[in-house]
């Protein structure tokens, strides 16, 4: 007999044989249901000791307080925005992610991206495709050897993609209030204030979560201190940019271009302005996938997850303050 019960509430995977043998490989009984509310999740999986969500939202006080076995929340990502921590540590949850395993994936993408709009590879197609052969669609490219990269933010995935920009002869720069002298150093970055970090850069990549600070961090203020030559490249989380504010600075030329895998709203609505603009070079939140790691992603996931509900710590944990009230070991 199973001793505790872990529901994957809703997914678009094909297949959660990774998850499932983690939680079985711990003694645990794995069930799974695409379901579409949070009604529904709490009818179908009130009595399970474990959720794993991938875009289900928001799960909350409704969530908690209706399901009282619920021991452990697992998020599917390196995200968990969807989830509301203070009151899962309110009610003696585990909140707990997967914040490192698309590091090579995340960090090629963006690297993707910027050659993208460096180079004018969609606009090019595009205008093949229709029928137009001609080099002088894409003026102005400008070499990329000598140019800058700023980082804003340095963990895992901006300190994996800042030598594969190296390799292509750029300069790097870096703004993160929590970034050390000797840790810029070592990696052989310039740490750099926010402010120096939109006016020197050629190409800025984001790489931070979404808070309050950073909700809206890239807006009007922040494209007009940009060149107008320079590109924003977004890869962690579409709030973080202002889209009126980006799709007019686009338009209007105030920057360059933006190659973007994230939006605040996902997918955009169909008259979306930033849709009809060739300056903007978009993918559907892609950044994080290729087959493996979609294995590692659940494997971690359904190992953190299913620790929590036999007793034991997670190897990734949210909201640590829950701990001295649960007994984990």
């Amino acid at each position: 007999m199973a001793k505790f019960k872990v529901a994957m509430v809703d997914y678009d995977y094909d297949s959660l044989a990774p998850i499932q043998a983690e939680v079985e490989k711990l003694g645990g009984a794995f069930v799974h249901r695409r379901c579409k509310d949070i009604a529904e999740a709490i009818g179908w999986a009130g009595d399970a000791d474990g959720w794993i969500i991938q875009y289900l939202s928001p799960i909350g006080e409704q969530v908690f307080s209706s399901c009282p076995k619920l021991k452990a929340v697992g998020r599917t990502g390196i995200g968990y925005d969807v989830i509301d921590v203070p009151a899962a540590t309110k009610h003696n949850v585990v909140v707990t992610n997967v914040p490192s395993y698309c590091e090579d994936e995340v960090s090629d993408h963006a690297m993707a991206l910027l050659l993208s709009c460096a180079r004018r590879t969609a606009l090019y197609t595009a205008a093949v495709k229709a029928g137009t052969w001609d080099w002088k669609v894409g003026r102005p490219i400008l070499r990329l050897r000598g140019q800058t990269l700023g980082l804003l933010g340095f963990g895992k995935i901006p300190r994996t993609l800042a030598p594969k920009a190296k390799a292509f002869g750029m300069t790097v720069i870096a703004y993160d209030p929590y970034l050390k002298p000797e840790q810029a150093k070592k990696e052989g970055v310039e740490p750099v204030d926010l402010d120096a970090l939109l006016r020197r850069s050629d190409f800025i990549s984001i790489h931070c979560p979404l808070t309050a600070e950073t909700k809206g961090l890239f807006g009007r203020e922040a494209f007009g201190k940009m060149k107008r030559t320079a590109f924003l490249i977004n890869t962690a989380r579409g709030g973080i940019v202002d889209l009126p504010a980006l799709t007019e600075a686009l338009r209007t030329k105030k920057i360059a271009g933006a190659g973007l895998d994230v939006l605040p709203q996902e997918p955009p609505a169909a008259g979306e302005a930033l849709l009809k603009l060739e300056n903007a070079v978009l993918t559907p939140h892609v950044a994080w996938y290729s087959e493996d790691s979609i294995v590692d992603l659940q494997a971690s996931i359904g190992r953190n997850v299913a620790l929590v509900c036999c007793g034991k710590k997670p190897g990734a944990v949210v909201n640590p303050e829950v701990l001295s009230k649960v007994k984990l070991v």
